[in-house]
């Protein structure tokens, strides 16, 4: 089989993988409808309005995380997400009720997202570590490349369906049918074949656990650098749904079609970045760096698009290089973390990278409302670079590296005097 699909010959990963790509199209769906509900319909174009719903969101990863990475350690992984599909799928039929209804309003969307971020914070842990149940350690980062890659596959079809849903017949039924989305992964996990499972080592319960985890990131100067890059880029740089929303609204004037539209040809890139990575055997921190930098030129340059084409070709880049970052970086962590450490080490991270949320969104939110759409986006880019920059000029002292640029290939060589030279 192609490297690049390598992990879809083990069965059980085949059914995970085409059970995700189906409940990712729905996740996509009901964020555009979320984001459009918020902003047309139970506010006046506030993009205050949405960063507090982005941020109610995430806002449970910061609190909830270090639990959730216990369970993830702790209980079987499959059970584990079977609960908390069910519990998404519920969470989406009752905010679709609600807008069929016509009783929803701003507040129930804060609690509606608040409870679902609060879902998400326990099942993203166990997500993100049961791929190592499902492939050798040898495919791990091809399957976490491919996870990536069905989750913005997803995200090519999602945001223009809903675009297209919400213009026909309404945010009401967006929520409903992503409900039934949650299915498809319900199912898929029913069907695995227990025998097929990679044996893990289940981690007994006992006291200091969560202590036990950050005291393990705490030694690891790597994953640490790691968590401040992507915790950085994901707070001022990853607002895609509230910026295009505001740049499609506020600065071109378009409808909810050619704002589901802007999701789409992000995906583009973002697609082909994460089958890049799945490609990749042994991502390093370098490339995390890296990405990120390049992250912040795209977000600057899209940022002075003039025209709505030109901006959403520029979408494109966006995406390749956040994707190119978020895969690297979970695949490092993921691939030099021992197994009985994984889900606290993952959680922190997600803690990290997407608990940040709260913070940025309404901050980004307040940026494009005052200083204008654009501003929105070029906060972003200006974090992105620095904080790349930053980190390189820290690893480059700290750890003795020494970067040789070329204008024939390799363009660079980067030395650990320690280890010698890796390209």
């Amino acid at each position: 089989m192609n490297a690049t699909f390598a992990s879809l010959r083990f069965f059980n990963y085949r059914l995970w993988f085409a059970g995700a790509l189906i409940s990712n199209v729905g996740t996509w769906m009901q964020r555009i409808a979320q984001d459009w509900l918020v902003l047309t319909v139970l506010s006046e174009d506030s993009g205050v309005a949405v960063g507090v719903v982005t941020g109610l969101q995430f806002a449970p990863f910061l609190f909830l995380s270090p639990w959730a990475g216990v369970l993830a350690d702790r209980i079987d992984h499959r059970k584990l997400l079977t609960g908390t599909q069910a519990g998404l799928a519920v969470l989406a039929f009752g905010l679709g009720g609600l807008v069929l209804f016509g009783q929803a309003q701003l507040w129930h969307v804060y609690v509606f997202a608040f409870l679902l971020g609060c879902v998400s914070a326990i099942d993203g842990p166990v997500r993100q570590t049961f791929v190592s149940d499902l492939v050798p350690a040898s495919y791990l980062p091809n399957a976490v490349g491919l996870n990536s890659s069905s989750f913005n596959a997803a995200r090519l079809i999602g945001p223009g369906a809903a675009g297209l849903l919400i213009a026909a017949v309404g945010t009401g039924w967006v929520f409903l049918l992503n409900g039934v989305t949650f299915v498809a992964t319900i199912a898929a996990l029913a069907f695995m074949r227990g025998g097929e499972f990679i044996p893990k080592a289940q981690v007994a319960r006992r006291a200091g656990q969560i202590r036990e985890g950050f005291r393990y990131v705490r030694g690891r100067g790597d994953i640490i650098l790691i968590f401040v890059v992507a915790g950085v880029v994901s707070m001022f740089g990853l607002n895609f749904q509230l910026t295009s929303a505001l740049m499609a609204r506020t600065e071109f004037g378009m409808g909810p079609g050619e704002y589901g539209l802007l999701g789409s040809i992000v995906a583009i890139g973002s697609l082909a970045g994460a089958l890049i990575g799945a490609r990749r055997k042994r991502p390093r921190v370098r490339l995390v760096l890296g990405a990120a930098f390049a992250f912040g030129i795209a977000e600057a340059v899209l940022a002075l698009m003039p025209t709505y084409a030109t901006f959403a070709i520029a979408c494109i880049p966006v995406g390749l290089t956040a994707l190119t970052m978020m895969t690297a970086a979970n695949a490092t962590i993921q691939t030099t973390t021992p197994s009985a450490m994984r889900g606290r080490v993952m959680a922190l991270y997600m803690m990290i990278f997407l608990g940040v949320g709260p913070i940025g969104s309404p901050i980004v939110g307040w940026v494009g409302e005052v200083y204008g759409a654009r501003w929105s986006i070029g906060i972003g880019a200006i974090a992105s670079i620095l904080v790349a920059a930053g980190a390189t000029v820290w690893v480059i002292r700290r750890w003795n590296v020494q970067v040789t640029y070329s204008l024939r290939r390799p363009f660079f060589e980067v030395t650990y005097p320690e280890v010698g030279t890796e390209r």
